[in-house]
């Protein structure tokens, strides 16, 4: 199986010139620092946000591993793709592009057929879009690179090194058995490398790396799940957990030989380990693959998890331990998806006024934002109602897809005067080195009128400097949620943490009963009167 498809600029072993890709260390002085991405399906736009947030922080590395769905991201960043722009790449590629149905005479060979799908989207569409260019990676300098890939035949993983990778062997590194068929090249069978690898960290310390950077997406919680395909993913993790393990373990005695005085592969100082997480597992792909998630909320995950680690990470980074890529469980809780966006001016303090100096102007602020209750239960008795805001900002003046560094969500909190309650949205976010903080509130409250649309559809902006509302405003406007967007918020609404269809249905039913609720708390018959129930 060859793939020289006519997506190619050039032929992979044409001679492309050398580049330094922006995450390179090339001849900087400092620890030689690893970047291990590990695997994750098409969950891996996680990492993007991540290396976003590192690169931001001056991070540079002189090695980069990937393996199974973490080669897509080295492959990008090789490529020469900057870390924004792999933001952008991510979020405007559709999902459904991975998946390519096999011939009809492969289906006819059902249940004896190679695989369920081809690599025939991944080679036409995954990979142009995302800037994947094996040429440009095999010329990439200031940085050795490796891709592990399965050698069927032999039953190893092997790290083939950038400057000998191909197309064949970029394709077969995400052919997971089953959902794609292996690829013959070189004289053997190659797949995926996940069963037996899915991060090579002993490759980064062979290759005399000083602190290993490791981004994980795969889930590593206590909870066993019922049903035939997430069984199959937890035999995934089990095995995908077990040899990193392993590897944490053959690292530590490492160190302990660095600390008696031996020099294991010439080594004279121990490997410091830094790991970017989920705090809960991600969605599985079905999940992205039919919109339940999006890459946005990936990548904003991914970049808010990468910040937080950077926050309040140690020197000595964490220890070597199973609890590495341990994950909490995620509570029976819901979540969605909101975009809003209008009218948005610098310089004003009050979200009318910068509506209407953003209208003369034609400046639009769009806030790009997924909700999570972790805990509808607790969410509901909280009297805040305080859930998590993850998201992006639009704002041609700072940029766009700027990425959150906090988020707070509050739903009907008191709003400190009687009938009045908020429905608080905030996003902290930086920009060319400073903090801002956008604070804004759908004011609840039953006027004259039916105003009940208007309240819960109209958010009122400021911008802040600094880290929190306390900071001092350097914009305002007035941002709405239309119709069409309401109805794809609606569309987004679903259960997280649920171990069945009836637990989510439950979640989902918990959380509509409340927001129900507190409609009618607010606005009395005028709920019933605009849901068509009369007086």
């Amino acid at each position: 199986m060859t793939h020289t498809s006519s997506w190619f600029v050039t032929p992979p072993f044409s001679v492309i010139a050398p580049h330094t890709p922006s995450i390179a260390a090339d001849d900087a002085p400092g620890p030689r620092r690893a970047l291990v991405l590990a695997g994750g399906g098409m969950r891996v736009a996680y990492q993007a946000g991540a290396i976003r947030a590192l690169a931001e922080a001056g991070l540079r590395f002189a090695h980069g591993d990937g393996t199974s769905g973490g080669t897509i991201n080295l492959a990008m960043l090789l490529s020469g793709v900057p870390p924004a722009e792999m933001c952008d790449r991510w979020r405007t590629l559709d999902p459904k592009a991975f998946a390519s149905p096999t011939s009809i005479e492969e289906y006819l060979k059902l249940p004896n057929a190679m695989a369920l799908g081809d690599a025939d989207g991944v080679t036409g569409t995954v990979f142009p879009h995302l800037g994947i260019d094996v040429g440009r990676v095999r010329a990439a300098r200031g940085i050795d690179g490796t891709f592990n890939v399965c050698n069927f035949t032999r039953k190893t993983a092997e790290a083939i090194p950038h400057t000998d990778i191909d197309l064949d062997l970029l394709v077969a590194g995400i052919s997971l058995p089953i959902f794609m068929p292996p690829v013959r090249a070189r004289g053997a069978t190659w797949t995926d490398a996940v069963w037996i690898k899915d991060a090579n960290l002993l490759e980064a310390v062979r290759r005399g790396a000083d602190e290993i950077w490791l981004v994980w997406c795969i889930g590593n919680t206590p909870t066993y799940y019922p049903g035939a395909f997430r069984q199959y993913v937890h035999m995934i993790e089990m095995s995908a957990c077990g040899v990193l393990h392993e590897e944490l373990r053959r690292i530590a005695e490492i160190n302990q030989d660095v600390a008696f005085g031996e020099r294991p592969y010439g080594r004279t100082r121990p490997v410091v380990l830094h790991v970017i997480k989920p705090r809960t597992a991600l969605p599985l792909d079905p999940d992205f693959f039919f919109g339940r998630v999006d890459a946005r909320t990936l990548v904003a995950l991914g970049y808010l998890d990468a910040v937080r680690y950077l926050d309040a990470m140690r020197a000595e980074g964490v220890p070597l331990t199973p609890e590495a890529t341990q994950m909490q469980d995620e509570p029976l809780g819901i979540t969605f998806r909101e975009t809003m966006a209008g009218p948005f001016a610098l310089g004003v303090d009050d979200p009318k006024a910068g509506a209407a100096a953003g209208e003369r102007a034609a400046t639009t602020l769009t806030m790009h934002a997924t909700v999570t209750v972790h805990d509808v239960q607790r969410f509901v008795a909280d009297p805040t109602h305080t859930g998590e805001l993850v998201g992006e900002i639009d704002f041609p003046p700072l940029g766009t897809g700027i990425p959150a560094r906090a988020g707070v969500f509050r739903l009907f909190s008191a709003g400190g005067t009687p009938g009045l309650k908020y429905m608080v949205y905030e996003l902290g976010f930086q920009h060319d080195g400073r903090r801002y903080y956008l604070a804004g509130k759908k004011e609840v409250r039953n006027d004259a009128g039916l105003d009940m649309l208007s309240d819960t559809t109209t958010l009122f902006t400021r911008l802040h400097e600094g880290d929190d509302a306390n900071g001092p405003v350097v914009g305002a406007g007035v941002l709405h949620l239309d119709m069409g967007d309401f109805a794809k918020l609606m569309s987004t609404i679903r259960p997280v943490g649920a171990r069945s269809m009836t637990e989510g249905a439950e979640a989902v039913m918990t959380f509509s009963r409340f927001f129900a609720g507190q409609l009618i708390d607010s606005y009395g018959g005028a709920v019933g009167r605009m849901m068509g129930g009369g007086a």
